[in-house]
């Protein structure tokens, strides 16, 4: 199974029936990842909880009542790894999106990864 398409499923039902809050297993990799989504205003609030079994909570943010994410998707899987360089990194949706690379140099958004002048893995894209 994939660990980070499961959360991003669970980010994905939680809105469509209208939670305010998920909670998904910890990893650093997934945190790391929601962070970047609260740092684009697609989700409110992240928070490790737990000492023992790790969480994440998650609040889900919602604008006029529709969810802030309209659409969430895996690029990379494992079955097919996906591998950009920095002149193939793209914006979804013609700039209304995010793609999350991940690059040596940490997890990126792809505009940051055109900044820093590097490449790496697409993880996943949110618009």
């Amino acid at each position: 199974m994939d660990p980070i398409a499961d959360m991003l499923t669970i980010i994905r039902n939680g809105y469509a029936v209208r939670k305010k809050t998920v909670s998904v297993p910890y990893s650093r990799l997934k945190y790391e990842i929601l962070k970047i989504l609260k740092s684009e205003g697609f989700i409110e609030e992240v928070k490790k909880r737990g000492k023992r079994q790790k969480r994440i909570v998650v609040r889900l943010r919602y604008e006029n009542d529709r969810p802030a994410i309209r659409g969430i998707k895996r690029i990379s899987k494992l079955s097919r790894r996906i591998y950009l360089k920095k002149d193939q990194l793209y914006s979804p949706k013609s700039g209304y999106g995010v793609l999350i690379v991940s690059t040596p140099k940490g997890l990126l958004t792809s505009k940051q990864a055109r900044k820093m002048n590097t490449g790496g893995e697409a993880i996943c894209e949110v618009w």
